[in-house]
């Protein structure tokens, strides 16, 4: 006969406040004129679409890997945690 495993829970990680997410402020420093077409979708992706405009974000892994990407062109404001 088949032996039976018992599946145990798995623990989750402990859940923030719901008012307590982690956004990133960013604001674009020089314009995209001179860039390669994957700088330009990421700065599109991350919702700039002019110079000295500044957008808030929810602080993600992929936000920040964008972000990473056109580090030449932002500028961090400010940052939550």
């Amino acid at each position: 006969m088949a032996t039976e495993t018992k599946k145990t829970a798995v623990s989750a990680k402990p859940k923030k406040a719901a008012g307590a997410k982690r956004t990133i402020t960013i604001r674009l420093a020089k314009g995209t004129i001179a860039c390669p077409p994957n700088q330009r979708a990421c700065v599109a992706g991350l919702g700039l679409k002019r110079r000295e405009q500044v957008v808030t974000l929810e602080n993600t892994s992929a936000i920040r890997g964008m972000i990473k990407k056109v580090l030449h062109l932002v500028e961090i404001v400010s940052e939550t945690r």
